[in-house]
C-alpha cells in the first residue's frame, strides 16, 4: 500500500479541526475530503486552510461515500461508540476521539468487528508524540532506563462553569465520565506506553470543584505488572493547566514539562543516576530531532505508516486502547467500593458493561 494516498472525512469542527490540520500536515499522504457537522458555518471554519474540501451536515455522505478511506471522529463522547461501528460497517478505517467506547462490552465488539472487516482502529492518543516523550523510548529501546521504581502524574487543569455551557460537558450521558476520562486519560496512557500494564488499582474520586455529574478530582495508585508503583494526581481546580511525569528508573529519572496540551514535545530532562553515563544518555538522547512532528502532525504519520506497513510504525492500536478502558472501569470501581482492583478485567466484572453509575443508566 506504500504510496497510497487516503483521503479522509472528519466528523465533528471541534477536536475534529486537529484532526484535519494532522492530517493535511502530509499532502501527499492524506487528503481532507470531508468535514461533517450539524454547523455548517463552523464547519467551514474549521478547514479554512485546507482547500476543496467538502462540507456536510449529514453523516450518511460520508458512510455512502466510496472513496473515503478514513472516517476520523471527533464527536462528543456518547457518539463514539455507534459512529465507529457504523464507520467500521461502511468499510472505513477509524481514528477515534477517547474515550474509545464506555464500556468494556463496546470495546470488545468494535475489536471484534474491525478484525472482521479487516479495518484498522487508532485510538487518539496524541501526546506520545513528540521529541521529549520519542527520547524517553528510545532510551527504554537502548535498554538504557533499567529496572523501573516509581511514577508520579499530575493533570491539574482549570476547568470553570464556561467550560460546561456546553450541554453535554459533565454529564454522564454526554460525556461519559468526568477528569479521568477526558483530561487524565492522556497521561496515563503515555505511563502505560513506557510502564506496560497496570495490574492494581485503588482510587479515591470526588466532585470539588463544579456543580456537575461527574469526578473533577482524583488520587489513583497504581501498581504495574513489572512492580513499578505510580500515582496520578487529578484535579479541574487549578489556577492554571499544567500536566507532568516523574519517572524513576533504576539508572535514569525522566521529567516532563508542564506543558498541558503538548507535553510529549515539552521540556523534559533525563539525569543519570551514575554522573559518570550522564553523556552516553545525553548523546542518545539527542538522537531525537528537537523538532520531531507532535500531537496531531506525528500522530497522523504514524497512522500512514501502519496503513502502509512501513517498518517500525508505532501509532497507538486497539491494545492501547482496550487497556485505556479497562483503566477506566477499574479506577471507577475501586473508588466506589473502596477496593483495590486487579485487573485484567473480563466479562464477569460488575462494570463490563459499562461504568455509568445505577442513577445515570
Amino acid at each position: 500500500m506504500s504510496g497510497k494516498r487516503f483521503n479522509v472525512a472528519v466528523l465533528g469542527a471541534g477536536i475534529g479541526s486537529a484532526h484535519a490540520a494532522g492530517y493535511h500536515a502530509w499532502p501527499e499522504r492524506f487528503r481532507v475530503a470531508t468535514m461533517c457537522d450539524l454547523d455548517l458555518t463552523r464547519a467551514a471554519e474549521a478547514v479554512k486552510d485546507i482547500p476543496n474540501v467538502k462540507l456536510t451536515d449529514k453523516l450518511s455522505d460520508v458512510l455512502n461515500h466510496d472513496e473515503i478511506d478514513i472516517v476520523s471522529i471527533g464527536l462528543p463522547p456518547h457518539l463514539h461508540y455507534p459512529v465507529m461501528m457504523d464507520a467500521l460497517r461502511a468499510g472505513k478505517h477509524v481514528v477515534g476521539e477517547k474515550p474509545f467506547t464506555t464500556s468494556l462490552k463496546d470495546a470488545h465488539a468494535a475489536i471484534a468487528l474491525a478484525k472482521e472487516k479487516n479495518l484498522r482502529v487508532f485510538p487518539v492518543f496524541q501526546y506520545r508524540y513528540g521529541a521529549g516523550y520519542q527520547r524517553l523510548l528510545l532510551l527504554q529501546e537502548r535498554g538504557l532506563l533499567g529496572k523501573p521504581y516509581a511514577a508520579s502524574i499530575e493533570t491539574h487543569w482549570k476547568r470553570g462553569a464556561g467550560y460546561y455551557e456546553i450541554p453535554w460537558r459533565g454529564t454522564w450521558k454526554g460525556e461519559c465520565g468526568g477528569s479521568i476520562v477526558g483530561h487524565a486519560i492522556h497521561v496515563h496512557n503515555l505511563l502505560t506506553r513506557v510502564l506496560g500494564r497496570v495490574s492494581k488499582v485503588a482510587a479515591f474520586l470526588d466532585t470539588r470543584v463544579n456543580d456537575i455529574e461527574t469526578e473533577d478530582t482524583a488520587a489513583i495508585s497504581f501498581q504495574m505488572e513489572n512492580g513499578a508503583l505510580a500515582t496520578s494526581s487529578v484535579t479541574l481546580g487549578a489556577a492554571n493547566d499544567t500536566s507532568r511525569l516523574r519517572l524513576c528508573f533504576e539508572h535514569v529519572t525522566a521529567q516532563s514539562g508542564d506543558q498541558p496540551y503538548s507535553i510529549g514535545a515539552g521540556e523534559w530532562t533525563f539525569v543519570a543516576w551514575d554522573p559518570d553515563r550522564q553523556k552516553e544518555i545525553d548523546a542518545v538522547i539527542n538522537e531525537v530531532d528537537a523538532d520531531v512532528p507532535h500531537r496531531f502532525e506525528g500522530f497522523c504519520r504514524e497512522i500512514y505508516n501502519e496503513l502502509t506497513g512501513a517498518e517500525g510504525a508505532a501509532a497507538t492500536n486497539l491494545e492501547d486502547a482496550l487497556h485505556s478502558i479497562e483503566l477506566i472501569t477499574a479506577i471507577y470501581h475501586a473508588a466506589r467500593t473502596e477496593t483495590v482492583v486487579t485487573l485484567p478485567l473480563d466479562e464477569t466484572h460488575p462494570l463490563y458493561g459499562g461504568w455509568f453509575p445505577a442513577e445515570a443508566q
